[in-house]
């Protein structure tokens, strides 16, 4: 209690009132922002890189050696129709943040047509200022968010995660290619936060003879570490976990080698999935299960390059990953969240990773940009076992729209696998898979007259359906969707036209504390090669 004494001025006591007052409305103004921010919830995606479809028990792959992921779909929702946005890394994970198709984004290239394109180290390009990315909406509405893995969406420093809405990174700008020479091309750099801390191959090494790297236990406890630290800062977060293990050449730590009966690739599978259960283990022993959100998926299908040891496996799908058929595009998908999911569903809902954008914020109660297309739905009332819905999900190859779904029936405009120069090479994408006129390798047009599946009776798409009135309705109906589609299409600025091999990874920021700086060649601007 304040006692005021007798000489005080009445002036004097309305000034301490007030000051009173304004520090009691402060405290109410912190205490009720807290409360509000506690109730947003918690927000995890964990990205696979170049998992397949029947990588996963609950997907039926033999050898069962995912028992944490098969746990966390039989707590939650299993997706069955999952589709990615590209059946590569880049597109796949620009969609995946903006919510929107790569050809909208400029995840693309206009140098060729329907030719894939991605993020290599010579890139000029990368995500646009002007794209708006889920983790800079969920700052601005009072989230932490950090990376750890993987970005591709961009190697120049104006394009990486701190400058997209990202508190924090711990991960590489590109694919763990190499070792090179750091001459002719530099290796890769591993960042924290602003700054490079190494080197893939150096600092940071992969053993391709025996499949070793400790890579993956050190996102493992980079995402450990930052659920600890979060669950007393007040504040909700959003983890993106982005290890890349799974894409080749593929590793795994001393802990897992020689672990799966299926090689090297099916070792840092059961790495993986280790990690997925230490994270959602932690969730629980935290307590914040309840309000949390988990999503689980991968950037597109498993490759089918090189063999069994080293790849992944697309169950039944027809090819794989850089295809627009369902093994390049299907992928593994899990939600999972006491308060979000009611468990123990499968859904067969038709979806995208460009969902997850859109759902996210649905949860967290953020409206979406304006004046800008978002192709991402929120299935916010499917994960609580609501109706399922139609809609269109549209697959392009680069430029180029190759396929669409609806329904049951997926229609293909192009069908085409990679060009005879690379397949008499021995390069595949559909190996041990052959259908005459469909796994192509010229890019054959059927844009007058669709070459359609119908995916409930033959999701390995081998038998396509004949003209009758069944085929003509859904001919119709997709057409329609079509010409919808590309009357308001605006496609983005292409950001994989260029290439330049002075804009590679020479001199990354924090180079100079490492002594790790490497000259900079002169400027050989020029557009990229894209071969398929």
């Amino acid at each position: 209690m304040i006692v005021f004494k007798s000489h005080a001025t009445k002036k004097m006591r309305s000034t301490i009132l007030i000051c009173l007052c304004i520090l009691y409305w402060m405290q109410l103004v912190h205490s009720l922002q807290m409360s509000k921010e506690s109730t947003k919830p918690n927000l995890i995606y964990m990205l696979m890189d170049d998992m397949g479809w029947g990588d996963l028990g609950v997907f039926g792959e033999p050898s069962m050696e995912t028992p944490n992921i098969d746990q966390m779909s039989r707590e939650g929702m299993l997706f069955t129709d999952f589709y990615s946005a590209n059946p590569l890394c880049s597109p796949s994970r620009a969609a995946l943040l903006t919510g929107r198709l790569p050809i909208r984004n400029g995840f693309y290239t206009s140098t060729y047509h329907g030719h894939n394109g991605y993020t290599p180290q010579d890139i000029v390009g990368g995500i646009a200022d002007s794209e708006v990315l889920l983790p800079e909406l969920l700052k601005e509405a009072g989230y932490s968010t950090k990376l750890v893995g993987k970005w591709h969406l961009g190697h120049r420093e104006q394009y990486l995660p701190l400058k997209h809405g990202f508190d924090e990174w711990v991960g590489a700008p590109n694919c763990h290619f190499g070792p090179y020479d750091d001459k002719t091309t530099p290796n890769i750099p591993v960042y924290n936060g602003s700054k490079m801390i190494g080197r893939y191959y150096e600092e940071f090494p992969i053993n391709h003879t025996t499949h070793l790297s400790n890579l993956t236990q050190l996102y493992i406890e980079e995402a450990l570490k930052y659920i600890k630290e979060q669950s007393t800062s007040g504040k909700p977060f959003f983890l993106y976990w982005a290890p890349d293990s799974t894409h080749g050449p593929v590793y795994a730590s001393q802990m897992f080698k020689g672990t799966s009966r299926r090689g090297a690739y099916g070792d840092a599978v059961k790495e993986l999935d280790y990690g997925v259960g230490e994270i959602v283990k932690l969730l629980k022993n935290l307590g914040l299960d309840k309000n949390t959100f988990v999503f689980f998926s991968s950037d597109n299908g498993a490759a089918m390059i090189n063999d069994a040891q080293t790849d992944g496996s697309n169950g039944p799908l027809l090819c794989g990953k850089e295809t627009t058929f369902e093994g390049g595009i299907r992928e593994p998908t899990i939600a999972w969240g006491p308060t979000f999911v009611k468990p123990g569903q499968i859904s067969h809902q038709v979806g995208s990773l460009m969902d997850w954008f859109t759902t996210a914020l649905d949860l967290a109660g953020i409206a979406q940009p304006q004046n800008v297309t978002i192709d991402g739905l929120s299935l916010k009332n499917v994960l609580l076992g609501g109706t399922e819905f139609d809609r269109p999900i549209y697959h392009y190859r680069g430029n180029t729209l190759f396929a669409v779904r609806y329904g049951f029936h997926k229609a293909h405009l192009w069908t085409w696998t990679n060009p005879w120069v690379e397949y008499n090479k021995g390069l595949t994408f559909c190996r041990g898979q052959y259908l005459e006129n469909i796994t192509t390798h010229d890019q054959m047009n059927y844009t007058a007259n669709p070459v359609v599946f119908h995916l409930g009776r033959d999701t390995r798409e081998h038998y396509p359906m004949k003209s009758g009135h069944e085929y003509d309705e859904a001919v119709h109906q997709i057409n329609k969707l079509i010409e919808e589609h590309e009357s308001n299409l605006k496609p983005g600025l292409p950001q994989f036209d260029w290439c330049d091999d002075a804009v590679m990874n020479w001199a990354p920021n924090g180079c100079q504390e490492l002594q790790k700086c490497l000259p900079i060649p002169k400027s050989n601007k020029q557009k990229c090669v894209w071969l398929h």
